[in-house]
């Protein structure tokens, strides 16, 4: 289970692969081969893609918390799920302080009822606090004899990579040249640092562009390519067709494309291929978000992340000096969990009870409802 379809996708490939040289590899030595199969469920999954999971489920599914509690809601959906013997939570740190991180553990709950206990690991590596989002993730267990049932908490262990990753973040700070200060100041600063930028791509063979909004990454990309020649930059976010983002990803992995401007939406765990050093236009919303920016450059073990930062303001600039201490301790934002997340629910309920004007409440809509 991942936060993000980019996500979902880039994990099925990196499975596809190495299981595909497994199975060549048995047949070689003329050995039998368990039958594994890579699928992946989203809203982005066609509906004849999705009736064929259920005619013959996949042995490894790869999905998000919300198409995750919309199978468990359906007869089809349950009918797959039922030997599911474990789940991996990946990138548990984009949900856990968040509704989402609500409704993707109320799923897994759910699913504990389904299936009977499964192992569940969960995967980060811009966590904090470590032992709280691990036991958000054991949850609690139905222990004891039928008379005196009691919840009790599952055994949770934390491992932790001692090694850690070595990290390159510059600052600049683009000025409007002569020519284009006479434009209007935030239309020159913008110019400015689609100007900076475009000095960066001409330098790597591939660029990754991170912005803090989609309105920001269309108009970065178009200034980009404005002042280029031919097309160097292509957009990427999350409301961007299927298609174009599947397209954008996989000739940015290649090596297809000179530069991509993209959100958060390329930000979460995705191997994007060889990147000397990403571009941070303006300061990233958090440290875990730089961080995990960060790291799509020097993807590959031992590898130095390197990035630069943009600053567009005199603001921006102090922000950035901040992110980079921050960084550079690996100070990492400590997320703040509901403390009563039955509370939210019960909260839900009472809205729909109103709303129904005694209809009745159906409880698969109500855990639906709590993300809203």
């Amino acid at each position: 289970v991942s936060p993000m379809k980019a996500l979902n996708n880039d994990v099925a490939r990196n499975l596809t692969g190495p299981l595909k040289a497994l199975t060549g590899l048995f047949k070689e030595q003329g050995l039998q081969v368990p039958d594994i199969r890579v699928g992946v469920r989203s809203g982005d999954t066609p509906e004849s893609e999705r009736r064929r999971m259920v005619r013959r489920p996949p042995e490894i599914l790869v999905t998000t918390p919300e198409s995750l509690n919309l199978l468990i809601t359906s007869a089809s959906g349950r009918s797959i799920l039922g030997n599911v013997s474990c789940v991996i939570l990946d990138e548990i740190h984009a949900v856990a302080g968040s509704k989402r991180g609500v409704f993707l553990m109320t799923a897994v709950e759910r699913l504990a009822h389904l299936a009977g206990e499964f192992q569940r690991i969960a995967i980060s590596a811009t966590v904090r606090p470590l032992d709280t989002v691990a036991e958000l993730v054991g949850g609690y267990a139905l222990s004891g004899p039928a008379t005196a049932q009691a919840h009790t908490k599952r055994p949770v262990r934390t491992i932790v990579d001692q090694q850690a990753k070595r990290l390159e973040l510059s600052i600049r700070s683009p000025r409007p040249d002569k020519e284009l200060s006479k434009e209007p100041e935030r239309d020159a600063v913008w110019k400015a640092l689609a100007r900076e930028s475009r000095d960066i791509i001409d330098q790597e063979r591939t660029s990754l562009l991170f912005v803090n909004s989609r309105a920001m990454s269309e108009k970065m990309a178009m200034l980009v390519n404005r002042g280029g020649k031919g097309r160097l930059a292509y957009s990427h976010h999350g409301s961007l067709s299927k298609e174009i983002r599947r397209e954008v990803e996989e000739k940015l992995k290649s090596g297809g494309l000179r530069a991509v401007v993209a959100t958060n939406s390329l930000e979460l765990g995705i191997d994007v291929g060889d990147l000397d050093r990403v571009v941070l236009v303006q300061t990233p919303p958090s440290v875990s978000s730089t961080l995990q920016r960060m790291g799509r450059a020097g993807h590959r073990v031992g590898e130095t992340s390197r990035a630069v930062l943009l600053t567009s303001h005199s603001e921006d600039i102090l922000n950035a000096a901040v992110m980079a201490g921050a960084v550079r301790e690996r100070d990492l934002e400590p997320l703040s969990l509901f403390k009563a997340p039955l509370d939210v629910l019960a909260q839900v309920l009472v809205s729909m009870a109103v709303a129904s004007g005694g209809r009745g409440l159906d409880v698969d809509e109500a855990f639906a409802m709590v993300c809203m």
